[in-house]
C-alpha cells in the first residue's frame, strides 16, 4: 500500500526547507517564510526560534497585535532574537518599516524571520520590500517525501546523468501503487491537518479553508467589489486545473470582465491557493505571450472543490483524473525545487504544431529536462513522442542542452526505452532517486 494511515495526534513532520531557512538566517538580517495558511509554516518558525534561542510571536492574536501597533520599535528590539513576527502582513506597512530601520541600524545577520499567508510583495498594505535585506523563501504544502520521512530527491541527477542509464534501485524496497493509491494521495493533498483527520470529514475541513481564506485574507486586504466572484472563480481554476489559461474565454464563462478576472485570479495566487506555470521558449521574451497553465496548488482542495473523491477518480472513464494527477505531480516536483539549493524553473511547453509537454524544468545554463505525467498503468514509447520531438529539435538548435525526458506514470514500469527517454513511476519521486 502507498497511504499511510496517520493517528490523530498529529507527529510532528521534518521540512526539507529547514536548512534552506537555517542557511538563509545566517546570511541575511531578515528572512521572511510565506506560503498558504495551515501549511506548516508556524510550526517551523516555532522550532527554528526556539533551536535558536529566540522569540515567537503573532499579530494573529490580537493583544499582539496591539501591542506591535502602540510601539513597533519597542517590540521589535526588546525581545529575544531572531524575532519571528508571524502573519506579519496584519501589521501592515508600519510594522515592517520599523523592521528596516532595525536591521539598518544594527546588520546582524538572523535578526527577524516574518512568516506570511499572502505573497509579501503583492499585498498592497504594505509598500515596504526589504530590498537587498531579505531573503524570501516559500514554503508548500506537505510533500509527499517529507510525509515518508526520507531526504527529498535530487532533481540536479536528472541533468547529471539524463544521458546515461539511470540507476536502478532495488525494486523489492520500492513499495507498488495501485491507480487508487494515487488517487487517495490526490485528494488527500499536503495540508499537515489532512493528513491526520477521518476520511469523512475531509471535505468539511476543504469548504471551512476555502471559505476561511477568502474571506479572511482576501477580501480583508482588497477591495473586492464583487466578493461572491471569489468563491466561483476557485472552483472554476480547480476545475481546470493543469490547463492552459484563457482569460477572455474564462471571464466570459464566469460573467466578468477581463480586468476583474484577472485582479481576481491575481489575489487567489497572493494567498498560494492558484499557481500558474509559464510557457517555456529558448526566447525569453517569448515566455510571456505565449498562455501559461493555471494549477490548483494543493489537489486535495482541487479535488474537494470538484465533489469528487478517490473512488471516482479511479473509474477508467474518470474526466477529471489525468488533470488533477498532472497538477498533484507539478506542485510535488514544484515543492522540491522550492527547497533544492539548485536554480531550476518549470515551464510547460507547446507550439503551433501541437507539441505539448507537460512540464519543462530548465537550468541556469540552459540544460533542460522534460516530464510527461498519465495517468496510465501500461505507459508506452508513442507517449513520449512529444518529448522526443523536443529532445531533436533542441539538438539540432541547442545541442547538449536537452538531457532527459521522462514519462511519469501509474504502473510499475521503470526503464529506459531510448536515447535519454525513460519510464518512471510517480512514485519515484519520494521512494528514490528518480
Amino acid at each position: 500500500m502507498l497511504i499511510r494511515r496517520y493517528s490523530p495526534v498529529m507527529r510532528i513532520i521534518a521540512r526539507h526547507m529547514q536548512p534552506r531557512l537555517e542557511e538563509a538566517l545566517d546570511n541575511f538580517r531578515v528572512v521572511m517564510l510565506h506560503g498558504a495558511r495551515q501549511c506548516g509554516k508556524s510550526t517551523l518558525a516555532r522550532l527554528v526560534a526556539a533551536q535558536r534561542g529566540g522569540t515567537y510571536t503573532s499579530l494573529d492574536n490580537e493583544a499582539t497585535r496591539q501591542a506591535a501597533a502602540a510601539d513597533p520599535r519597542g517590540f521589535l528590539l526588546d525581545q529575544a532574537h531572531p524575532l519571528v513576527i508571524d502573519e506579519v502582513q496584519l501589521g501592515g506597512d508600519r510594522i515592517v518599516r520599523e523592521v528596516k530601520q532595525a536591521v539598518d541600524t544594527n546588520p546582524a545577520a538572523g535578526r527577524f524571520l516574518l512568516t506570511g499567508s499572502t505573497n509579501f510583495l503583492t499585498v498592497p498594505t504594505i509598500g515596504e520590500s526589504l530590498a537587498g535585506r531579505v531573503r524570501l523563501l516559500q514554503l508548500w504544502t506537505l510533500s509527499e517525501a517529507e510525509l515518508e520521512g526520507i531526504t527529498p530527491p535530487t532533481l540536479e541527477s536528472w541533468f547529471d546523468h539524463g544521458s546515461d542509464t539511470p540507476t536502478r534501485p532495488n525494486l523489492a524496497h520500492q513499495r507498488s501503487a495501485s491507480r487508487h493509491d494515487y488517487m487517495e494521495l490526490v485528494c488527500r493533498g499536503g495540508y499537515p491537518e489532512i493528513a491526520a483527520l477521518d476520511l469523512g470529514v475531509r471535505a468539511g475541513w476543504f469548504d471551512s479553508y476555502a471559505a476561511t481564506v477568502i474571506e479572511r485574507d482576501v477580501v480583508a486586504l482588497g477591495d473586492l467589489r464583487r466578493r461572491t466572484v471569489l468563491p466561483v472563480l476557485l472552483e472554476w481554476v480547480a476545475a481546470n486545473t493543469s490547463g492552459e489559461l484563457n482569460v477572455q474565454s474564462a471571464a466570459s464563462r464566469l460573467g466578468v470582465d477581463r480586468v476583474t478576472f484577472n485582479s481576481y485570479l491575481t489575489w487567489l495566487e497572493t494567498v498560494f491557493l492558484v499557481h500558474r506555470l509559464p510557457s517555456w521558449s529558448r526566447n525569453p521574451s517569448a515566455r510571456t505571450v505565449r498562455r501559461p497553465k493555471i494549477h490548483l496548488s494543493d489537489t486535495g482542495l482541487a479535488a474537494s472543490l470538484m465533489g469528487v473523491d478517490a473512488a471516482a477518480l479511479s473509474a477508467p472513464t474518470a474526466p477529471a483524473r489525468g488533470a488533477l494527477l498532472e497538477s498533484f505531480v507539478v506542485n510535488e516536483i514544484a515543492r522540491c525545487l522550492s527547497t533544492s539549493a539548485s536554480r531550476l524553473r518549470m515551464y510547460h511547453y507547446r507550439d503551433h504544431r501541437s507539441h505539448e509537454v507537460d512540464l519543462v524544468i530548465e537550468r541556469a545554463d540552459g540544460a533542460v529536462v522534460a516530464a510527461e505525467i498519465k495517468a496510465t498503468s501500461s505507459p508506452n514509447v508513442q507517449q513520449l513522442r512529444h518529448i522526443a520531438w523536443l529532445r531533436d529539435h533542441l539538438d539540432v538548435v541547442s545541442p547538449g542542452a536537452f538531457r532527459a525526458g521522462i514519462l511519469f506514470h501509474t504502473g510499475d514500469q521503470r526503464f529506459t526505452l531510448g536515447d535519454r527517454l525513460h519510464l518512471r513511476p510517480i512514485n519515484t519521486l519520494w521512494t528514490s532517486n528518480p
